[in-house]
């Protein structure tokens, strides 16, 4: 017999989105049952688990918490069949989405919410070819997920708010905090704002103002450690002395007209991938993506501990 609550996640996709998601249902003392056609994919999706689970622990481990509950399914439909609730994390691909969700939409059952860890399809497109799209819709989560609690919660044209709603409180019920994104919009909220930082930094190495280490150093020791508690809004609020927002824009709006920053991303040519990558990989200073990965969680867990995030 069913508890009104999801107890088994199917994962569909298991490169790092996808093995995150099952580290963090994992985590919360749910079932996991994954599936991914690349070859050594079960392998590859247990060693990313492994390597997240100290972190998970760490922060706690729910009751019943167990590795073990993993399971690894042998084609997409065994995987779909049984599930409560169904998170698609394939490569960004809309004609492979499209499919693949229809697919999933065929199989699972009645009632079954799909979700689909997009960072910035429309969910009104990749939803298209499925008979029951009022289910489908995207829940865009951050790296790494098994860590990170924000989630944001895309509807489709067609989806059912009932969806959205039975979604957000799977999402809390693993520990996160949903963004119900209100109006559907290419890249959503995070991402947009990512990017635009991502392209000016880009635009520095290109005009060989900064190198990579300089401009992740601007931002580690200086803004960064605000947005760690404190978004944009607010901290320009308080920029504004006591006089607060209103006077913040009074004396800092005409700048926005200076020509400071740079909305077209530059040409990705040879020479700056070159650079991009050289700069990279002697901050790693010969440190692994693993043991990076693993250095990298237990400095956001100490800021989560602090930040309550």
């Amino acid at each position: 017999m069913r508890t009104s609550q999801p107890e088994k996640l199917a994962v569909i996709g298991t490169g790092v989105i996808g093995s995150g998601w099952a580290a963090r249902a994992l985590a919360r003392g749910l079932d996991v049952v994954a599936w991914d056609p690349a070859p050594g994919a079960e392998a590859r999706l247990r060693a990313a688990i492994a390597n997240a689970w100290p972190a998970l622990a760490r922060v706690g481990l729910a009751s019943g918490a167990s590795r073990r509950r993993l399971t690894f399914a042998s084609d997409l439909d065994s995987a779909v069949r049984d599930a409560d609730f169904v998170q698609e994390s394939s490569p960004e691909d809309e004609v492979l989405k499209r499919s693949l969700l229809a697919q999933i939409d065929r199989v699972a059952r009645a009632g079954v919410v799909i979700a689909s860890s997009s960072s910035g399809l429309l969910p009104s497109r990749i939803q298209a070819r499925c008979r029951d799209p009022e289910r489908v819709w995207m829940g865009h989560p951050f790296k790494p997920v098994y860590l990170l609690p924000l989630v944001e919660v895309v509807a489709g044209e067609r989806t059912k708010a009932g969806a959205v709603k039975k979604a957000s409180a799977f999402y809390r019920r693993l520990g996160m905090r949903p963004l119900h994104v209100q109006h559907e919009i290419a890249g959503y909220i995070s991402d947009r704002l990512q990017e635009a930082l991502w392209r000016e930094a880009l635009h520095l190495v290109a005009d060989g103002v900064a190198t990579t280490e300089e401009i992740d150093s601007a931002i580690v020791f200086g803004p960064g450690l605000r947005w760690a508690f404190m978004g944009t809004f607010l901290a320009f609020h308080l920029a504004g002395g006591d006089g607060g927002m209103q006077h913040m824009l009074e004396q800092f709006g005409p700048a926005l007209k200076l020509p400071w920053t740079k909305l077209r991303a530059p040409e990705l040519t040879t020479q700056l991938a070159r650079r991009v990558v050289s700069g990279t990989k002697a901050q790693a200073n010969g440190r692994s993506v693993k043991e990076l990965e693993r250095w990298r969680d237990d400095q956001l867990i100490r800021i989560m501990t602090v930040t309550g995030a």
